[in-house]
Parts: C-alpha cells; structure tokens; sequence
C-alpha cells in the first residue's frame, strides 16, 4: 500500500540525523517506527484520500497528496501512545503498548530508578515526536503553498480537538459522570472527528473544494465517525481478545465513561444500576469482567448501541447519496463507512 512505502520512506530519512543525535534517540524512534508499520487500519488517509477524490473528477493519482494524507498515521500514533499510558493498558494490537516496551529496556538493562516510570517517560517523548514528525512530513509532502493554506485550518482545529477530546475522556472517568451528552461529546472530539470528519474535509482542501462539499463531507464523516466510536465502545466491552488484540473488559476495567455505560445505567433497574456503578472500575480478574459484561448485556445496552450504529450508519450514507461527486469517490466512501461501522476489532 502506498501509505506504507511512504510512512517507511519517511522513516529512512531520518536514521541518519537522529543517529547524529545519539544512540537512545535511534532506540526511541525504533520503537515508534515498530509501532506504526506494525499495523492499523490506515483509515484517516483511507478518508484523506476519498476526500480528496470527491473533488477530483478524473481521479488522477497525486503522490503529493498521498504523502499528505500519509501524515495522519503520525497524528494516530501520537494519540495512541499516549492514550495507552492514560490508560495504564499493556498491550495495543496483539502487542506489548510502548511505554511497556521502554519499561523492558530499563528493566533488562538493569538501569537505575524506576523502570515503570522510565517506560512513561520515553513513551510521552516517542508520541510527542510523532506529533512533529506529523507536522513534518504534512508540510514537506509536496502539496503546492496554496494546497497547504488551504489544509492548515482543518490540520489545526483537527489536533487541539483530540486532544481536548482526550482531557473530556479523563474529566468524565474521573469524576463519575454518568451523562450521555457528555459521553458522545467525547466520542465526537476525541475519535470521530480526528478518524473521519477531519480526514475528509483536509482531502477535500487538497482537492480545493468548495465550502458546500466539505460541509456535506463533514457531516457524513461526524455520522459514520460517531457509529466508528460506538462499535469500538462495543468491542471495548464485548469484543474477542483474539480479534481486538486487547484484553476482554479492558473499558470495564479502567472505568471508561462510555455512551454504551450510560445507556446501561439507564435501561438498567435501580439495583442492577447500583450494582453497575459500583464494579465499573474496581474489576480486575477475569471471572468479575465476565460477570460485569454479562450483566450490562442483560440492560439491553448492546442492542441499543446496535441500533445507534445502524442509524448513524443510514444517516451518513443517506448523505452520501445526495452529494454532488464523481461515482469512483461515491463508491469509496460508501466501502469505508461500512467498513468503519461493521468491524470486529
């Protein structure tokens, strides 16, 4: 895939310049290059790209805006990393998370101090850099200046939303907050603008769309990117380990404010409700997850959430429909939103 040739091009422009900075920095940017190449569903350049199609009739292939839309994954990695270590998780994708790959450093080296905190550290500096190296690879793509000023609003709004989605997830799981207003104000910031609704609209400002397209774009990609969370929330809950490469529960275990959470508290009886409140986030062993995640089915919530997905779903493809784009982007877009609702890990 294209996206991959450029995100490991990228990576071997770097190998020198960071060698001249030290051998710790060569190990950290190891680290971050094992993570990004070592998997993921690539869909924030996926929507880049199907933007950019959807105000591109001849759909000519531009390796400029490939490479642009490449820089997504850098943003994602960011994101990822540094949500693994908010939620102290030990493993992403089958594999050890990345603050637990630089606690092992220290653990093996025998190094002095704490090889937890060592590990958080590293890992804090590798998402940070990946947040530049974003930047880097964004404005070193090849995209023309008038492409570039066109892209940067959304590029801007895009980064300070997850992270300010990200400060509404902690303040929520914090302090209890059971609302679930709030818990779809946090899938919007934190997951769905940055997975789809931005993508699309920093694809179209590549394409030079114009303003009545990219909102049309936006609101397609706020519906199919809120189902996006909705079915991650699930999978966060009832998803196979062996599928997901997460730990059953995981949501349950760290106390996650969902909407699928607040949906069960309220279909819930006041004893069962109690109950719910009282275990979310002081569960650990597998056989009190399992009994949890039972008793939230029994609420009904999952065939709530079931149902929430599939409208969502029909609302952003009822859009699709009506927008005025070339058959090829039509058909993309209709592949990716089913793609992004219909998963399974």
């Amino acid at each position: 895939m294209q996206v991959e040739r450029n995100l490991q091009d990228f990576f071997t422009e770097q190998r020198e310049p960071i060698a001249a900075i030290g051998t710790p920095v060569s190990r950290a940017v190891e680290m971050l290059e094992s993570y990004v190449l070592g998997g993921g569903k690539r869909i924030r350049p996926l929507f880049t790209w199907a933007g950019y199609l959807a105000t591109n009739p001849s759909g000519e292939h531009d390796e400029a805006v490939l490479r642009a839309a490449s820089s997504l994954e850098f943003i994602q990695a960011c994101a990822l990393i540094h949500d693994d270590i908010i939620d102290s998780s030990d493993t992403r994708r089958g594999q050890p998370t990345v603050h637990r790959v630089a606690e092992s450093v220290h653990t093996n080296a025998k190094w002095t101090g704490v090889s937890s905190h060592f590990g958080v550290s590293v890992a804090i500096l590798i998402g940070d850099l990946a947040m530049v190296w974003a930047d880097d690879m964004l404005h070193n793509s090849g995209i023309d200046s008038a492409a570039l000023q066109r892209v940067l609003p959304a590029w801007q709004r895009m980064r300070t939303e997850v992270i300010g989605g990200q400060l509404l997830d902690i303040t929520n799981e914090a302090s209890g907050n059971e609302d679930p207003v709030l818990a779809h104000t946090v899938n919007r910031f934190k997951t769905a603008a940055y997975t789809i609704e931005r993508p699309l609209h920093i694809g179209a400002a590549l394409g030079g769309g114009d303003a009545t397209l990219i909102q049309q774009l936006r609101n397609f990609g706020t519906d199919i990117g809120l189902a996006f969370q909705l079915r991650d929330d699930q999978l966060g809950v009832f998803g196979d380990p062996a599928i997901t490469g997460k730990p059953a529960g995981d949501d349950l275990r760290e106390g996650k404010r969902t909407v699928l959470l607040a949906t069960a508290l309220s279909l819930a009886d006041a004893h069962t409700a109690s109950v719910i409140r009282e275990r979310v986030g002081n569960v650990s062993v597998s056989n009190e997850i399992a009994e949890l995640t039972e008793l939230i089915r029994k609420t009904g919530a999952e065939d709530a959430m079931e149902a929430k997905i599939q409208e969502l779903t029909t609302s952003g493809l009822r859009q699709l429909e009506a927008m005025k784009i070339p058959e090829h982007a039509r058909e993309l877009l209709n592949y990716l939103a089913h793609r992004a609702t219909k998963r399974k890990y």
